[in-house]
């Protein structure tokens, strides 16, 4: 079953701490993103190695089971090292929409198999943070906006990315979830 679309501009979190999960990503210095990324492939690893029935189970109707969000946390992967690839490649780009609630029915995460996940996801990982990785100088400055105006520099992309795997650890209530102020 569907959940209501989250409908909220998240960009606030590169201006204050997340006022759920307690992280303050403005905090993060752009050089630290790539580590903070392999730290949270490895915690959603930990959480997709519970048993397939209560990965899929949802704790509120609201909310995704934890195979939903590390399906999610997967594509965000994903979808962020195409966008930094563009940021970094041309001037400017704007980013074509994603709607990641269409896209959780459409791939019917909540179906997909848990093992093929945590590899798909730890992949994802390893690419973005290689890609975060090779950022150098003044490429951390460069730009790029989301279809609804939004803007970034890589430095505050990587920073507003680095929220959304571990802010997802909350939701699923990981004992995992960030330690990081």
């Amino acid at each position: 079953m569907p959940i209501a679309p989250d409908t909220k501009d998240w960009t606030w979190v590169l201006e204050r701490p997340c006022a759920e999960c307690g992280f303050d990503s403005a905090s993060v210095p752009p050089d630290e993103v790539a580590a903070l990324i392999h730290t949270a492939a490895d915690r959603w690893a930990e959480i997709l190695r519970r048993p397939p029935a209560a990965l899929r189970q949802r704790a509120r109707d609201d909310r995704w089971s934890p195979l939903e969000y590390a399906c999610h946390v997967r594509d965000v992967f994903a979808l962020f090292d195409r966008r930094l690839g563009l940021m970094v490649a041309e001037d400017d780009p704007t980013f074509a929409n994603w709607d990641q609630d269409a896209t959780a029915v459409e791939e019917r995460y909540n179906e997909q198999d848990p093992v093929a996940v945590a590899a798909e996801l730890a992949a994802a990982a390893a690419a973005l943070a290689a890609s975060f990785d090779a950022v150098r100088g003044a490429a951390w400055d460069r730009r790029g906006s989301r279809s609804d105006g939004a803007t970034f520099t890589v430095a505050s992309f990587s920073r507003y990315l680095v929220h959304d795997p571990l802010h997802h650890l909350y939701d699923v209530g990981s004992e995992l979830a960030p330690d990081r102020p």
